[in-house]
């Protein structure tokens, strides 16, 4: 087992976004703005801020633009600099210079687990860390640098929790503590997990959210890993391997705020929250929320 600081992520970005059509019959949904920022960025943001220095970014044939997104502009960046805007032109370098951004094509969509076996030899033995670019993390907030801290003590695999309640534990991957472990806890050993579980046959109430930090045996674990429902390869089900075979297995609970860019009603959401604390227009914006009256 390997342990060490991580310096890798792995975002996967290649699904087809259809609960955003029509926009996404041309736009990739990880591009979709909360106010003028790709959601996308944030993540890359989030992941550099704690240490992070290489990103792969799995997509499909037809997300180019989001390989684009984090190439530089030349005539772009010539033509903001020859007017002087230099808040544009600095918007637009910013994602060119967070990360050293590479991709890959995952030829066909075949699950979490698929696209993070597309890692393996960006990983080059290495542990990753893996965003999923759905799940945004306030930038107030902190998790991933919580999550390597934990692997740098413990290696294995460290998942990020979140207390959802028997009411929304269906929709999740819910963990199995370790015997005695407290579920109050900001750390938890993790014993076991269960995909989609009933709320009256779940573990407990902490759902696996949209980030990880893997050892490299997991890419051995998902090679041996069977397609399951839709013929996809779940990244649980190879998470669940190594913790079978001894590999130890903690879990962050977090519990600040987080926006699922995921589900078009919580999109909105987290654009009119990111819209509130934004410098140039939060102070109007909140005030015209005040005065706005939403009755027909």
């Amino acid at each position: 087992m390997t342990s060490g600081r991580v310096h890798k992520a792995l975002i996967p970005a290649a699904g087809r976004g259809t609960r955003f059509l029509p926009l996404t019959k041309s736009v990739p949904k990880e591009l979709a703005p909360l106010v003028t920022t790709p959601a996308l960025e944030f993540v890359v943001a989030e992941a550099t801020e704690v240490g992070v220095t290489n990103v792969l970014l799995v997509v499909n044939a037809s997300k180019t633009g989001i390989t684009e997104y984090f190439q530089p502009n030349e005539d772009l960046e010539a033509a903001l600099e020859a007017k002087g805007d230099k808040d544009g032109l600095a918007s637009v370098r910013r994602p060119t210079e967070l990360a050293a951004v590479e991709s890959i094509e995952q030829k066909e969509p075949r699950g979490l687990g698929d696209a993070v076996s597309y890692g393996e030899q960006f990983a080059a033995g290495e542990p990753i860390a893996v965003l999923l670019p759905d799940d945004i993390i306030d930038d107030r907030d902190s998790l991933l640098g919580a999550m390597l801290d934990v692997y740098d003590e413990h290696g294995g695999v460290v998942i990020a929790l979140l207390d959802v309640g028997p009411a929304e534990i269906s929709r999740y991957g819910a963990v199995v503590l370790a015997e005695g472990a407290d579920p109050h806890g900001d750390v938890v050993p993790v014993v076991d997990m269960v995909e989609k579980p009933k709320a009256e046959d779940a573990p407990s109430g902490l759902a696996i959210i949209g980030r990880y930090v893997l050892p490299p045996e997991i890419f051995d674990a998902l090679r041996e890993t069977q397609p399951g429902a839709g013929g996809e390869i779940q990244l649980t089900d190879a998470m669940k391997a190594l913790c079978h075979s001894g590999t130890p297995v903690h879990g962050v609970v977090f519990r600040g705020r987080r926006y699922d860019t995921g589900d078009r009603l919580d999109y909105v959401k987290a654009v009119v929250q990111f819209a509130v604390r934004h410098p140039d227009i939060g102070d109007d914006f909140r005030a015209w929320l005040r005065e706005y009256d939403a009755t027909p």
